[in-house]
């Protein structure tokens, strides 16, 4: 069944991805995009009926009420992503993160379906074992997290919301970034061949940017069975260390060296592992491997050696 979504920030890093994939599925899409990256990774829908596009700030609720009646499902994919970002904009991220959600959720009427990417950066470190699953304390330590936290306790007081809290992210996207882990180290390692690692031990979870697509559709399809919960979205057999995912990194490019500063600390001081265990018994599975998202990053690498592929 055709549904009518609008999508906001998606132009960005994963909406380049997913926008065109419910689009294949005959859904008919709205993005409301402020194109503040100089972006032009939807140009090739222009052609597409199903696809239309504003450019606009999520933060204009003028313009956001007076959209937000015409569509079924809501995808709030606009944001300030990651803490150095928040950390360098602190008032443009809170204005973008929290305020423009909650007005948002105030704005919607309770038929309306809303499905929010979250972060699982929120649990900021597990228990002495570092284990977490959605039922954990939340620990956020970053501007980020903590306002990621409180937008979900507020998605979740709603009917008919779902949140997502995704792994950090890697792969190619037409909206590149290489700052976030995976897309960092490979990079380092592609044109550097050598990178010093603060607190090698710390360990993440990670997801490949088409597998997060690939849940954002899942959830959609089985929105009956999964509404007004939250689930961890990441790749099981990837809770790795920095130290162990530069090992993987080294499988395929040999000559990368890595060594770990003992005496500096990571200004990130997130170290969790995180179970799957909830997505995973909907029937949904990562199709994305590291070691495979890896390649695909050295093979887009030729193509990309510059800064302006980065949020900070």
């Amino acid at each position: 069944m055709t549904k009518n979504i609008l999508v906001t920030g998606g132009a960005g890093y994963i909406g380049s991805i997913f926008v065109p994939e419910l689009i294949k599925l005959g859904h008919k899409v709205t993005v409301v995009d402020n194109f503040c990256f100089k972006q032009t990774s939807l140009n090739h829908l222009c052609n597409l009926k199903n696809f239309n596009v504003i450019n606009g700030d999520v933060r204009d609720r003028k313009l956001i009420s007076s959209l937000l009646k015409s569509y079924d499902i809501i995808f709030p994919l606009a944001a300030l992503v990651g803490a150095p970002l928040c950390k360098k904009k602190p008032d443009e991220a809170k204005s973008v993160n929290y305020d423009s959600i909650m007005t948002m959720l105030k704005d919607l009427s309770k038929d309306q379906q809303v499905i929010m990417p979250t972060t699982n950066s929120a649990y900021g470190t597990g228990d002495k074992n570092n284990f977490c699953d959605e039922n954990s304390p939340l620990n956020p330590i970053s501007q980020y997290a903590s306002e990621k936290v409180e937008v979900e306790k507020a998605l979740m007081s709603r009917e008919n919301s779902i949140s997502l809290r995704l792994a950090t992210v890697f792969g190619m996207s037409p909206r590149m970034r290489l700052d976030l882990l995976v897309n960092d180290f490979t990079y380092r390692a592609v044109y550097d061949g050598a990178l010093v690692l603060f607190e090698g031990h710390f360990k993440r979870n990670y997801i490949h940017v088409r597998d997060v697509s690939r849940a954002f559709i899942h959830s959609l399809d089985n929105f009956s069975t999964m509404k007004n919960n939250v689930y961890n979205i990441g790749l099981s057999d990837a809770n790795l260390s920095k130290i162990e995912l530069c090992e993987e990194i080294k499988k395929i490019i040999k000559n990368f060296y890595f060594i770990e500063a003992s005496n500096q600390k990571d200004p990130d001081q997130r170290n969790y592992i995180v179970s799957n265990d909830k997505i995973e018994k909907t029937k949904f599975n990562p199709l994305y491997k590291l070691s495979s998202g890896i390649e695909e990053l050295i093979k887009g690498y030729k193509m990309i050696k510059n800064s302006i592929y980065a949020n900070i």
